[in-house]
């Protein structure tokens, strides 16, 4: 019944800071821009990589995020990266801080950075070359 995750949606602050990060500092492609005229929403711009769509949704005055660390709620967006230094060194080089890690968690290394909101963007090498699941 159900296939796979269709898309996430991210309200940021501001959208375009937003596409921007993740167009030129992750690699996403702008698939499509619409304006939306349901106010307090202006427009919808999904933005793809790989097989993996983000929705960012522009609106006007959006409520700022909570700032507790463990709250209910999505906690982070994860990707896969094929080189966790090679990663690190992308992300020094264009003044990404890493938030935490890397880390060796035995089957992975991971690490954390953040997108201009804050929100949590997990980097993971999988040690085998092959994609795993957490199935």
């Amino acid at each position: 019944m159900f296939k796979r995750i269709d898309h996430v949606e991210i309200v940021p602050t501001d959208a375009e800071r937003t596409i921007n990060f993740y167009v030129d500092i992750i690699g996403f492609k702008i698939q499509s821009r619409n304006e939306i005229n349901m106010p307090p929403m202006k427009e919808v711009i999904y933005l793809k990589l790989g097989d993996t769509v983000i929705e960012i949704m522009s609106i006007d005055n959006p409520e700022p995020k909570s700032e507790a660390p463990w709250k209910v709620g999505y906690r982070a967006l994860a990707l896969e990266v094929e080189d966790m230094s090679k990663a690190v060194a992308y992300m020094e080089s264009k003044k990404i801080p890493i938030t935490w890690g890397p880390a060796d968690l035995g089957e992975v290394l991971r690490a954390e950075i953040q997108d201009p909101d804050g929100l949590i963007i997990e980097l993971r090498q999988w040690k085998k070359q092959s994609t795993q699941s957490l199935t």
